[in-house]
Order: C-alpha cells, then structure tokens, then sequence
C-alpha cells in the first residue's frame, strides 16, 4: 500500500494520541512541590557550579590545538599515552570532551566513514523490503575491497544489506544499497548534506564505502559526532552492536554465517572483548591505517571513543589503546573537567531529506518460503490501524459521555449551536499532520 493511502490513518493516529496526551497534562504545581534535576557533577565537572569554575567563552577552541588537550587536576589522573595520530574521549550523557589530541587533523576515515553512509541511507528504506542484487547494483566495486558476499540475483531483505554493512564491511552491501538510494554519486553527495547538517566539517566524502579515494578525509571529531547520532537511532545502533548473524538472515540454501571485524565487541584475532562495548564501527585501508569508533556503556555511563591510526605497529593497536581510552574515561568521568562539550545532535537533523525511519520488523521470514512477503511492514501497519481505530473509539466515547453530563447541566444556547453548526473552536490550534522523524580489518 503506498505512502498516500496510509496518509489519513496517520493524521488520525496523531490526533487520536494529541487528544490522548490532553487529558494527561499535569495540573499547576502546589507550593510545597519540588522539581529538580541532581547531578552528580555538573557538565564541566564535579566542582563547576563555584564562582568562576566553569571554562571561559573560548574554551571550544581547545580543539582547534595541536597535540593532547586535558585540564589538569589533582584527583584526575591525566589520559594514557598512545600512539593514535588523533583521537577524542567523550561522555555521551553530559557531552564532555574529557581529552582529545588534534581532533580536527584530516586523515583518512576508511570504513568508519560507513558510519556516515548508515545515517544518510538507513532511515529511507523499510528492514522488511526485499531487494534482488543485480549485476548494475554490483558494477564499480573497487579491487581489494571487504566483501559481504552477496549474489546476484539472489533476493535478499535490506536488513541483510545492513548486516553486509555493519559486521562485514562490505562494498557490495554499499555499492547495493547506494544504487537502491539513486545511485552511487547522488549518495555521495547526499552523505555530504548530512555531514553538513551535522556540524562535521572535516569530513569530504568522495567514495561512500570508505575506500582509499583523493580527496577523501574525515576527522577524529566529525566520526564523533557521527557515532553520537548514530546510537539515537535505534536500527542504527542494534545493527552496530549485532555481534553476527546470518546472510540471509532468514536461511535457505544460500545463507551462511558472516561475525563482526570489530574486535573489541566480538573479541577476535587476540583482542578480548570490551565490557559494556555497544559498537560502533572499525576500518582499515593502506593509506589510512587502522581507525575505530567505540562506544560502551557502563553503570550508566556511556563513553565514545575515536580513534585514528595508532602509529606503534602493534597487533591490534587500535583496539587496545581505545581500551585504554575507555578504561580511563569511566574512572575519571563522574570528576574530569571538559576540554570542550560535543554538540548535542539536534532533534530534528534527519527531517531535511532523510526520510520516514524505517525499524526493522520483529521477524524477517526467509525469502525460500512460498508466500513470504515483499514488505515486512504490513503486519505493523495493520497493528497500528488497529491500535488508531481502538483510541478513536476510546476518545469518542469519552466525549459523548462528556457531551451528554453537560447537555443534562446547560441546554446550549443559540450561540454555541450555530458555532458548532460552522465546525468552530476557539480553543483548537491548526490540525496537525504526521511526525515525520527523520575489508576484514586488519591489526
């Protein structure tokens, strides 16, 4: 069913939870009533509500400084020495920067730049759709690059493609979906707009798989942001953390097993496996050395670190000196004053072209099964009419009951009959319409 038809049952959706949200608004607060928010530690640290503890005006610009950026305190020691050419510790809750070293240095992204990809492409195209690989779809992929092993000709759910994307780093995945969202330049250039629109500077995209590409470039501070919005979306960040799974996901004689190249979340190839580590994406080229986005959460807390080619030439240097960095974040965290804050992403970013969010359905049902659908979405649609049809009854029995106490207390008058004749309330703003929302790597 398209987009159009569904129009009227989500406008009846809305006003059906307006209505709901309406006789839910909380009375005025009485005078003995308390509402406050307790931190912990305020955003620039446990002492910052002194006089004069909060940074000065200027203090962003730490960023824009060559070599480690940390404010020095007694009881914090200072951040370990690694080997990454730039790298940033962030506090996802309250936004601190807690240390960073050239943030701004643009050096190539490699396969974390799919991370950007994931934010521009994800939300256009509903989990449960199917799509049949072609040859077209496959054509341009660069020699040398990761591979998820797609066929041609053979269907297979987008939440398969995002599978091939996240866990296997795979070009095909993206060369797929890129040709599904218009093509290869065209996602390029729209890749581009949300790095704009995310405040990521640095970043130049010229291939949207990660790829070794003149020109191309991205920062240790643009990647943070890019995780930052990712884990807002839920797709986003279940694909992140998905540590395998099977491509297709739904079986046949085609399926087979494929696991995450992100050492720390899965613990491979002599890495352990992170505690709490919720993703996000690792990459690996020959121009740019190893990079990583990680985040993980703990007690709470939730740390991301980026992470751009360590410079030691040990196995798995990224891995573990981003181990460090996470180690040394949750321990200072709740007592470290900012270098900086990390720009919250603002809520609607998404809504300047990209798309209705698409979540994945509960159950993909394997494309060899005789009648599998097409669009995993029809069995949501049809609960959500259900549940829209449910809460307009509700809220009209609610207001025929409400109608007849009063018709019983005060007959109308002429006035109010010939208003309700002409459909008009004083105390009814505009109608709404629907929300939109928005290579194996090596050591």
């Amino acid at each position: 069913m398209s987009s159009a038809r569904w129009a009227p049952v989500r406008a009846v959706t809305v006003v059906a939870v307006c209505a709901a949200g309406l006789l839910a608004v909380p009375g005025p607060a009485r005078a003995g009533d308390v509402c406050r928010t307790v931190r912990a530690d305020g955003p620039y640290g446990i002492d910052d509500l002194r006089a004069g503890a909060r940074p000065a005006a200027d203090a962003g610009n730490r960023l824009d400084r060559r070599g480690v950026q940390f404010v020095a305190r007694e009881d914090v020691p200072e951040p370990p020495k690694v080997t990454a050419l730039s790298w940033m510790v962030t506090d996802l809750g309250s936004g601190k920067v807690l240390a960073a070293k050239d943030v701004h240095r643009p050096l190539p992204p490699a396969s974390t730049l799919k991370t950007l990809f994931a934010l521009t492409v994800l939300p256009k195209f509903s989990q449960g759709t199917v799509h049949t690989v072609s040859m077209e779809d496959l054509a341009g992929i660069e020699a040398g690059s990761s591979m998820a092993g797609l066929r041609e000709e053979v269907p297979y759910h987008v939440a398969d493609l995002w599978h091939g994307v996240f866990l296997s780093s795979g070009s095909d995945a993206v060369h797929t979906l890129a040709a599904m969202n218009g093509g290869w330049n065209k996602t390029i250039d729209d890749m581009q707009e949300t790095a704009r629109r995310l405040g990521a500077r640095d970043t130049r995209v010229e291939s949207a798989d990660g790829f070794d590409t003149p020109g191309q470039v991205s920062s240790a501070y643009d990647l943070a942001l890019f995780g930052q919005a990712g884990l807002t979306n839920p797709d986003f960040a279940e694909f992140a953390a998905t540590k395998r799974a099977q491509l297709p996901q739904g079986g046949g004689p085609d399926s087979f097993g494929i696991q995450n190249t992100n050492r720390l979340l899965v613990g491979s190839h002599g890495v352990r496996p992170y505690e709490g580590l919720i993703g996000v994406k690792n990459g690996y080229t020959t121009h740019a050395g190893n990079t990583l986005v990680a985040a993980a959460r703990r007690d709470g807390r939730t740390l991301l670190v980026t992470a751009m080619n360590p410079q030691s030439g040990a196995p798995n240097a990224v891995y573990e000196e981003t181990r460090a960095l996470l180690d040394w974040g949750f321990e200072v965290a709740p007592r470290a004053a900012a270098v900086a804050m990390l720009p919250r992403v603002a809520p609607g970013w998404r809504d300047a072209g990209a798309g209705q969010v698409a979540h994945r359905p509960s159950t993909l049902h394997s494309l060899h099964e005789a009648g599998a659908p097409a669009d995993g979405d029809g069995a949501g649609r049809r609960r959500w009419l259900l549940s829209s049809a449910a809460a307009v009854g509700m809220i009209a029995a609610a207001g025929l009951g409400t109608g007849l106490w009063w018709r019983r207390r005060k007959p109308c008058t002429v006035a109010e009959t010939a208003a309700g004749a002409a459909g008009k309330d004083p105390e009814a703003g505009p109608a709404a319409g629907p929300e939109r929302t928005a290579d194996e790597e090596r050591s």
